[in-house]
């Protein structure tokens, strides 16, 4: 089934969920690209299909789903109700967009290093970067790969 989600966690920032990989759905898959100018002729023939699981999954056992809720990362296109896609397998680099935990809470943010120390920045001007410290209970949770959001 086409994103199934099965919700495992719900807290007051991020909600997780679990994928459903029992079943596919193909979907019809323009493979040319879609034009952002004039359509081409070729746009008729959608000879392909597309399974959104396998398309967007690469590591099945640690991927997960998550609900976004607030708006700390408005500017990097994550809104509120957006659907995150996790891999747990991956391991975060500079600049990657995480779920992170800390201090008892998720949270998602864009990772920085830095010389002599490690911040999650957000994407909205009316919130500040966290400093991480010796003294936060910290963990980069997961590496996020996808967003899917409602174009309207």
């Amino acid at each position: 089934m086409l994103m199934k989600l099965t919700r495992i966690y719900q807290s007051s920032v991020i909600d997780f969920y679990s994928p459903d990989f029992s079943t596919e759905l193909l979907l019809p898959f323009a493979e040319a690209g879609v034009s952002a100018g004039f359509p081409s002729p070729a746009d008729d023939y959608m000879e392909l299909s597309l399974d959104l699981n396998k398309a967007l999954v690469r590591h099945p056992a640690a991927t997960f789903y998550a609900r976004v809720k607030g708006s700390s990362m408005i500017d990097a296109g994550i809104r509120e109700g957006d659907i995150l896609v996790i891999d747990k397998s991956l391991d975060p680099k500079d600049g990657d967009i995480a779920i992170c935990f800390l201090d008892g809470e998720f949270t998602v943010k864009r990772i920085i290093t830095q010389e002599d120390a490690l911040l999650l920045m957000p994407a909205n001007e009316e919130f500040t970067p966290i400093r991480i410290t010796a003294e936060n209970d910290f963990l980069v949770w997961g590496v996020v790969t996808y967003i899917i959001h409602k174009a309207r």
